[in-house]
């Protein structure tokens, strides 16, 4: 998916911890109520404040968001981000249609939903 998925190859800064990430649902919002999304894994800064994904950065819209709970800080674009449903219905008005799963995670994801 174009519109979130960048070089999955591309190393990860020191600073990314495995201990600090998690495997989440991510769902770009700025067309609709229906857009683009994946699974794939987070990292936390060390603050927790901010989340990375594949060089993005995110941080919270702190309630003020409408169908979004953060934006992405480069391109101002709401998201909406949380952990996966182990009923596979992540999207706000249920279903999993057309969400990809990153292959990294695909594994442990699909341990984690069952």
């Amino acid at each position: 998916m174009a519109a979130l998925s960048d070089d999955p190859d591309e190393p990860l800064p020191k600073a990314f911890r495995i201990e600090r990430s998690r495997i989440m649902y991510i769902e770009l919002k700025a067309d609709g109520l229906d857009g683009p999304a994946v699974i794939g894994r987070v990292y936390f800064s060390k603050s927790g404040k901010t989340l990375h994904y594949r060089g993005r950065r995110f941080q919270s819209l702190k309630g003020a968001g409408s169908k979004a709970n953060y934006f992405e800080t480069e391109s101002g674009d709401p998201y909406w981000i949380s952990g996966p449903r182990k009923d596979r219905n992540d999207r706000l008005y249920g279903g999993q249609r057309g969400v990809e799963i990153d292959e990294d995670v695909r594994v442990e994801y699909e341990a984690l939903v069952g």
